[in-house]
């Protein structure tokens, strides 16, 4: 038998069974007891500092009340004794609300915090009130309103933080791109491939297990059933190429060399959500895995030009950008920061940072991050990597070559004394010369100095496609739409698996910021169309509605018959809310005539924005034929060619 638990004085709420003599722990300022008759309603308070235990020393219950609650004052802060008090199934308190029991409890004297046992629903937490008379007790119950005790318990209708539904209209225009998308990859052969969405943790390489719960970044939890020593953990993928390095190291005997692979799904974030950014979202990848020929990464940037341009991005709306980890490091080994020592970890990071702000802040925004540190317009500081004016001259103007007709030249003359630089300005070299012979030219793909991604990851070239074309964002300005995806070349992930260095490059798209910057320009309909509704006019016809529907879609036409109980006014509102083009309409009078009406909703709608009278539109039925039921397929198929 189910017991209720209200606690006063803290916020603790339970329930135990009797039946089984179970307690229940809880908070410090909880209480563990047990009752064996669930037909005495009692009243139980402990103090805080009072040692546990569900019956030890309790008060004999036939002493009367004021007594008993004598003697539990005396016990108080008394570790040896337990200090509670049950109050027998008396008078005073039979038929007693919760509340009204509460308050008779504070009259005789009870201190929270203490706890209410009754066999009744449950309610809310009791507020002493503030008219207490002199001697600190509560005046005589007064009536308290219960809760509803017949509302049931029900969870809230709500999605954690950072999550989103994701509804017919956008799902669709996904699947779309998303095909679009594999469409491309496969024309430059490459394979689909399908990871699991639970990755074991250590092999993500980036979140390694090292508290007790692995959960900076990713979601985590620990699987009991493993043969490891205590269980292993387990988390939900944060990106797509952890995956690919552990599918390849675990069936490298079988692949072919190179392989090369894309992979559509969603990932998972352990991060704080915010505005555009959630903890759930799809990617879009393509890699080679097992070659490090410089032609691989240069047909990357090739592949990434052309599935935006197949999804019906203008060429000019859009350019790929690339440039090279180890010109950046020979940056850095100019301005006397070490590229791999971990003492200047801290400042690698915040120069690198810096460059990475090329785009919003300048050249001198950039100079001052190199230096003391930046105040942007809120007063907010940002401390600088406080390089000598030569070094901050030497990275302004590596980020301003991008600027330059020519920045592969001029960048040469900056850096080009650097071995490591060297080596990646020949890389570079060489995939620009692939690309344009591949027919790019190079306002679609270039080099860009000023590109910096991911460099604790990549380890050769590095590539960014953005989108140029201008959008109005959440204050009513107009901004680039900006970056859609990247990638570059990683050659150490598959050598934590295998030990051997493995050569890969590739890149990821943002599926949803694509998918966004297609609807903003009108490349894909977000509000497709729906099916054709055949509205029911008559319930004993069903049968014959049905056939209709069943005629359209034999047609290849996407149709339904209302399913719903309600007349013609809300079948019609449903029809507009599913975005039917038209809907099929038969009453008695047309069933007769073997005739139907098809109302054009969409033409509907614009005719009726020019009629103002009401009289009139309804004597101009605009956008409605009348036709042979023989003929409802070939005027269906009309209305859907007329809306494109």
């Amino acid at each position: 038998m189910q017991s209720e638990v209200l606690s006063v004085g803290c916020n603790y709420v339970s329930a135990y069974c009797t039946s089984r003599r179970e307690h229940l722990k809880a908070t410090s300022v909880s209480i563990l007891f047990e009752v064996e008759s669930t037909r005495v309603p009692a009243i139980i308070f402990r103090h805080p500092g009072e040692a546990r235990g569900p019956r030890q020393h309790e008060i004999e219950h036939r002493r009367k009340p004021k007594e008993r609650l004598k003697t539990s004052r005396q016990n108080q802060g008394n570790t040896s004794a337990h200090g509670c008090c049950r109050l027998p199934w008396v008078p005073a308190f039979a038929g007693m609300t919760r509340d009204e029991g509460i308050a008779r409890c504070l009259h005789f004297g009870a201190r929270p915090p203490f706890a209410l046992r009754l066999p009744l629903p449950a309610a809310p937490p009791y507020k002493p009130s503030n008219d207490m008379n002199s001697n600190g007790r509560c005046p005589a119950p007064r009536d308290v309103p219960m809760a509803d005790s017949s509302k049931p318990n029900r969870p809230d209708a709500r999605l954690p933080k950072g999550f989103r539904d994701v509804t017919g209209a956008e799902i669709r225009a996904q699947s779309r791109m998303l095909a679009t998308l594999a469409k491309v990859f496969e024309t430059y052969g490459y394979e689909p491939l399908e990871t699991s969405a639970i990755e074991f943790t250590e092999a993500l390489g980036k979140f390694l297990p090292d508290t007790d719960r692995p959960n900076a970044g990713v979601f985590s939890f620990q699987d009991e059933d493993t043969d490891a020593k205590g269980g292993a953990w387990m988390s939900l993928r944060y990106d797509m190429t952890a995956p690919l390095a552990r599918f390849y190291a675990e069936n490298a005997q079988k692949l072919p060399k190179p392989y090369r692979r894309y992979a559509m799904g969603p990932v998972w974030r352990n991060e704080k959500p915010g505005p555009g950014r959630f903890r759930q979202f799809m990617q879009c990848d393509a890699d080679t895995v097992g070659t490090d020929n410089i032609a691989a990464d240069a047909e990357a940037c090739m592949l990434m030009a052309d599935a935006i341009a197949a999804l019906g991005i203008p060429k000019d709306k859009f350019r790929i950008r690339f440039n090279n980890r180890k010109i950046l490091d020979g940056v850095l080994e100019l301005c006397d920061i070490s590229p791999t020592d971990a003492r200047d970890a801290n400042r690698r990071l915040t120069v690198l940072r810096a460059m990475d702000k090329y785009d919003k802040f300048g050249a001198d925004g950039v100079a001052l991050l190199l230096g003391k540190g930046r105040k942007d317009e809120s007063g907010d500081f940002t401390k600088g990597a406080e390089l000598a004016q030569t070094a901050i001259a030497t990275v302004t103007g590596f980020l301003d070559a991008s600027t330059d007709a020519a920045p592969l030249g001029r960048v040469r003359a900056l850096v080009g004394t650097n071995a490591r630089a060297e080596e990646g300005l020949n890389e570079l070299a060489a995939m620009a010369a692939i690309i344009a012979g591949g027919g790019y030219s190079a306002d679609r793909i270039a080099f860009d100095p000023s590109v910096v991604r991911g460099l604790d990851y990549y380890t050769g070239p590095v590539f960014e496609a953005e989108l140029t074309l201008e959008v109005k964002n959440e204050d009513g300005e107009t901004v680039r739409f900006g970056s859609v995806g990247g990638g570059g070349r990683y050659d150490d992930l598959v050598a934590r698996f295998t030990g051997e260095r493995v050569p890969a490059t590739g890149f990821s798209i943002g599926v949803s910021r694509l998918l966004a910057a297609l609807t903003a320009l009108e490349k894909d309909a977000s509000k497709s169309a729906g099916p054709v509704v055949v509205l029911v006019m008559d319930k004993t016809e069903l049968p014959r509605y049905q056939a209709m529907a069943q005629t359209l879609r034999n047609a290849g036409i996407a149709a339904e018959m209302y399913l719903g109980t309600s007349g013609m006014k809300p079948q019609m509102k449903y029809a507009d809310r599913r975005g039917a083009p038209c809907v099929i309409i038969q009453g008695s009078n047309e069933r007769e005539k073997g005739e139907i009406q098809i109302k054009d909703l969409i033409e509907g709608a614009k005719a009726a924005s020019a009629i103002a009278d009401n009289k009139a539109w309804k004597e101009a039925r605009p956008a409605q034929v009348t036709v042979a039921e023989a003929d409802m397929v070939a005027e269906v198929r009309k209305i859907l060619a007329r809306h494109g």
